[in-house]
């Protein structure tokens, strides 16, 4: 644990929706100028979490505080967080430049001085060029840059983003992703930001919160999740992983437990491979998936048990084979995670989040 004051610290929070718990005592510090992302299934709390720390849900249990001020009880308009939603809620009628400026207005700010500043916000997302244009008139990217201008224009201390990019085709969303990092560092504002895409959020983040039925499974950076997953729902859910339960660890791996090893870090080819920590296993290929940037092998081994291997799409290397072709697939020992079930309440509690 760290001196510097959290932006963000959560206690003990619990939602209960009748008999339902949405969100099972988190607890949770995030950084000053932190780009966190809460990830995870539908229906997993990340979304009520947001939801709690922008004031529009009431905790059953625990507290939330904001640059170490509790605000539990808070109104959302009394907090310094400001929210922006999948559908940006632009005004129609408004321009541009009115819609960013709105929320000045509402605080009463003189009309020089929020013109001013709505440009200066609009010039932060690159649309300095865009103020007297109506929504309808842009593109789905440029609405999603007002929305960030409009909510960064009040300068809250933290800003929760509520799966924005959902709502754009994949190629735009991947160019969003880039600026949406850059504006993050640039104004230095920490980012909460909510999402199920695990690429997005492996992407964009400083850390991820990874929760399943309304508990953090596992906390760390994009690194620590993909290459050494903590449990069987982390791997799985994080990436692609291949899975071994305990008798298939004991027949290939020679180890007891559960692991996982990632498609990339198998090597699929006609003869077994021979080094130090290097383990080998005969099968058979069952598909051949062209990808572009490279190509997918899923194979069924002798053991039981089918695995993919993602092979780059490299002109120097040979063929990984064609379906019916018998093989074999390698690994690396070190590539090899053991897994651990996922926490309970108290383990949970116990590994919660604190500031890098």
């Amino acid at each position: 644990m760290t001196d510097i004051q959290p932006a963000i610290r959560l206690t003990g929070l619990t939602k209960e929706f009748g008999a339902v718990t949405a969100v099972d005592h988190v607890d949770l510090e995030i950084a000053a100028g932190e780009f966190f992302s809460m990830l995870g299934p539908s229906g997993s709390g990340k979304t009520t979490v947001l939801r709690l720390i922008a004031g529009f849900e009431q905790p059953t249990g625990g507290t939330i505080e904001l640059f170490g001020e509790d605000v539990t009880k808070r109104a959302p308009f009394d907090r310094d967080v400001n929210t922006v939603f999948q559908d940006y809620a632009l005004f129609p009628h408004m321009t541009v430049l009115e819609n960013v400026a709105y929320g000045l207005r509402v605080r009463g700010i003189g009309r020089r001085e929020r013109l001013d500043r709505a440009r200066a916000a609009l010039a932060s997302v690159r649309l300095e060029q865009m103020g007297d244009r109506k929504p309808s008139q842009l593109s789905g990217g440029q609405r999603q840059r007002v929305a960030l201008a409009r909510a960064t224009v009040v300068q809250p201390k933290v800003l929760l983003l509520d799966e924005p990019l959902g709502a754009l085709d994949l190629k735009l969303r991947e160019q969003m992703q880039v600026e949406l990092k850059q504006i993050q560092r640039d104004l230095g504002i920490t980012f909460i930001f909510v999402t199920h895409d695990q690429e997005e959020a492996l992407t964009l983040s400083d850390r991820i919160a990874v929760f399943n039925d309304g508990r953090i499974q596992q906390l760390g950076t994009p690194a620590d999740l993909y290459e050494t997953p903590g449990s069987r729902f982390v791997a799985g859910f994080v990436g692609t992983s291949n899975l071994f339960d305990d008798a298939r660890s004991r027949e290939l791996l020679g180890r007891p437990g559960e692991h996982s090893v990632r498609p990339e870090k198998l090597a699929v080819s006609a003869e077994r491979e021979i080094g130090d920590g290097v383990q080998s296993a005969p099968g058979t290929v069952v598909e051949v998936i062209y990808l572009g940037s490279g190509i997918r092998i899923v194979v069924d081994l002798d053991a039981g048990l089918r695995v993919t291997a993602l092979a780059q799409n490299d002109r120097r290397r040979r063929s990984p084979g064609e379906r019916g072709d018998r093989v074999f697939v390698s690994w690396h020992d070190a590539d090899v995670v053991a897994l651990a079930p996922a926490p309970s309440g108290d383990e949970q509690a116990d590994a919660a989040a604190s500031v890098a």
